[in-house]
């Protein structure tokens, strides 16, 4: 049993029956704790912030308020401490790049995505994220058709070489700072300062957007002839 506080997580959804599903199965995880449930997108706003939640399921599809504007919510309210995961019947493209646009650390779709839930909610509480297979592709594809603008070059040039390696790295689906630093051969706590001036330069609030931009701006994340961390 791990010493560490439990991740506090808060379950939204409108359907009473599948919440109570759900928290039977994290009242048996290790190292989490449901701190509460909420019906309506109002309800999960005030919840998470009551409760200081650490991560909320949120479904997408709720009354008073639904799921996308409630993630936007929780995160601005928070001040970005409370972390959303998306868990929803739905996968049409537009729901996953509003939702992940939006701030969502993870989209997991219900009926593919079940065993993927504990995984998710680590992943999350490290800023980390976990995106369900089945909604990667419309993912690549929004990426793919976007040009590159000004200001993204403008923020590609901006970065050091060290930083620029570490977003390219996370771009490429390395996200845990103890692989960061074991593939550029550095302390855990470089890996952390250049996740943060980067994510200042980028002008993005987490780790997960980090990596998004990364994937947009693709090839301009070239080392610099000095390309040493």
């Amino acid at each position: 049993m791990t010493d560490s506080a439990p991740i506090r997580v808060l379950i939204a959804d409108d359907n009473r029956p599948f919440r109570r599903g759900v928290r039977l199965r994290l009242e048996h995880a290790e190292g989490i704790s449901v701190v509460g449930e909420a019906a309506t997108g109002r309800d999960a706003l005030a919840g998470a912030l009551a409760a200081r939640a650490d991560v909320v399921l949120m479904d997408l599809e709720m009354p008073e308020m639904n799921g996308i504007d409630a993630t936007h919510a929780v995160i601005e309210e928070s001040g970005g401490s409370t972390r959303v995961i998306v868990l929803t019947s739905h996968g049409e493209d537009r729901l996953v790049m509003r939702a992940l646009r939006n701030g969502a650390a993870g989209y997991l779709l219900k009926t593919h995505d079940s065993a993927q839930l504990i995984d998710a909610i680590h992943a999350a509480h490290r800023g980390d994220a976990l995106v369900s297979t089945h909604v990667t592709a419309p993912l690549l594809r929004d990426i793919a058709e976007r040009r590159l603008s000004a200001d993204d070059r403008a923020k590609v040039a901006s970065l050091s070489a060290s930083e620029s390696r570490v977003v390219r790295l996370l771009s490429e689906g390395v996200t845990s700072n103890e692989q960061l630093a074991a593939q550029l051969v550095v302390s855990v706590n470089t890996v952390r300062t250049h996740i943060q001036s980067s994510l200042r330069k980028v002008d993005v609030s987490d780790r997960t957007q980090l990596a998004l931009w990364g994937v947009r701006v693709g090839s301009e994340l070239t080392a610099r002839p000095d390309g040493r961390i």
